[in-house]
């Protein structure tokens, strides 16, 4: 589906970033990772449900040994932040000593990635980065920096690509933000 609006819940979204550009963030994201690990193994941490399509796509181009897991985390209700985070389905238990590359599919606040990154240090990991395809600077709160990112966006709330509103829109193939959002880039 290449549509330049779409319909949520009665909202209307005009396409932000198209299948190309989608495309072209994760070959360059891949590149970059599997650089970075040469000569390690990353295991890389899948945060559900919204980062199953970009990781999905990312990890295929990943040319380096890994692992994967998967985490999911809820901060969110609707478009609006719950400023708590609940652990869904929770971290494997032996992360000790290892390289972690967190999957995301968007970082604002920061609020959620502070949250793995406390738990993980629990965990007594080598080393924690992430990865996150849309990153809101200007919402970061964050002591901590996305060394991987996507592309940087404004405030605007945006669907599609395995981000959502109300669970709806995640099949969506491209990315699309709320029109007339006064955040609008």
């Amino acid at each position: 589906m290449n549509e330049e609006q779409v319909h949520i819940d009665g909202i209307v979204f005009e396409k932000k970033v198209s299948c190309r550009e989608l495309e072209e963030i994760n070959i360059r994201l891949a590149k970059r990772i599997s650089h970075d690990y040469c000569d390690r193994m990353p295991t890389f941490l899948v945060v559900l449900n919204g980062a199953f399509m970009f990781a999905a796509d990312l990890l295929r181009r990943i040319e380096v040994e890994c692992e994967v897991f998967f985490v999911k985390l809820s901060s969110y209700q609707g478009m609006e932040s719950t400023k708590r985070v609940e652990t869904l389905l929770g971290l494997p238990d032996d992360l000790e000593n290892r390289d972690i590359v967190i999957i995301e599919d968007i970082v604002d606040s920061g609020f959620t990635m502070g949250e793995l990154r406390r738990m993980l240090k629990e965990k007594s990991v080598n080393s924690i980065e992430i990865c996150s395809l849309m990153y809101k600077p200007d919402c970061f709160k964050g002591d901590f920096s996305v060394k991987y990112i996507g592309k940087s966006i404004g405030e605007e709330f945006i669907v599609g690509y395995g981000l959502d509103l109300n669970s709806k829109g995640r099949n969506l193939a491209e990315i699309y933000q709320m029109k007339n959002d006064k955040t609008k880039e």
